[in-house]
């Protein structure tokens, strides 16, 4: 690892928040935003994490700070969700007491750009506990899983085995399922609990949330109606 001084590292307003490089589909943002939005309302009462999409990591571990890697997403535990009152502008290692993200995400497109090698490599290099590459278009053609997961371990990732795959680190699973998110089915990545139970999506919890109050209203109209025949009112009940 390459040693610099901190003083004369870049600050946040001197570095670009991402490598300004489009995506080449729209599930590259769709499924990290995914994603994000059920953590938003799973963790809505932590302020120790921070999710990010399509935003530059800066770090110390490559050769040169000012270049970012890049995921699709990324997790960090242990830091603040706002830098005080203020969003970030990109995730800065050496500014946030040297904590990296704990998982990152890639999903594979059309232009293959390295998932299973180079950028292994450099999140191995940074340190990044949980890696997971989502390849739902191209997986015959890279001869991969549609869903992998690595963990760390003594500097190399190694393959977790089964879906959704826990992450005990985090509290939480990551896995495929089919569902409905912007109003689109298809399969989406989601997070687990520990049961294996998904985190349904911000549409997926309104929509079981009306059924549920649809469900309680017809259950009360029926017992209105057996009251009813009964010859009572359901008020003087």
């Amino acid at each position: 690892m390459l040693k610099y001084d901190p003083l004369q590292l870049p600050s946040e307003e001197e570095l670009p928040c991402s490598d300004d490089t489009p995506v080449d589909n729209e599930l590259q943002n769709l499924i990290p935003n995914l994603l994000g939005a059920i953590l938003a309302f799973i963790w809505q009462d932590r302020r120790d994490w921070f999710f990010a999409v399509d935003m530059g990591i800066y770090h110390t571990t490559g050769t040169n700070p000012r270049i970012p890697i890049v995921p699709d997403g990324f997790l960090s535990l242990g830091v603040e969700r706002l830098k005080g009152d203020k969003l970030r502008l990109s995730y800065i290692v050496w500014k946030e007491n040297n904590v990296v993200p704990v998982w990152v995400l890639e999903i594979v497109s059309h232009t293959y750009g390295g998932e299973y090698d180079n950028k292994a490599t450099q999140y191995a290099q940074l340190g990044v506990l949980y890696y997971a590459i989502y390849n739902p278009e191209y997986s015959q053609r890279d001869r991969h899983d549609l869903l992998e997961v690595y963990r760390l371990v003594d500097g190399a990732y190694v393959r977790q085995p089964g879906e959704p795959v826990w992450m005990p680190e985090i509290g939480l699973g990551i896995g495929r399922e089919q569902g409905t998110y912007w109003g689109i089915t298809r399969e989406w990545l989601y997070w687990y609990d520990q049961d294996g139970r998904k985190y349904p999506s911000p549409e997926e919890a309104r929509q079981q949330e009306a059924q549920r109050r649809q469900i309680a209203e017809q259950r009360a109209e029926q017992l209105a109606a057996q009251l009813r025949a009964l010859g009572i009112e359901p008020d003087e009940a």
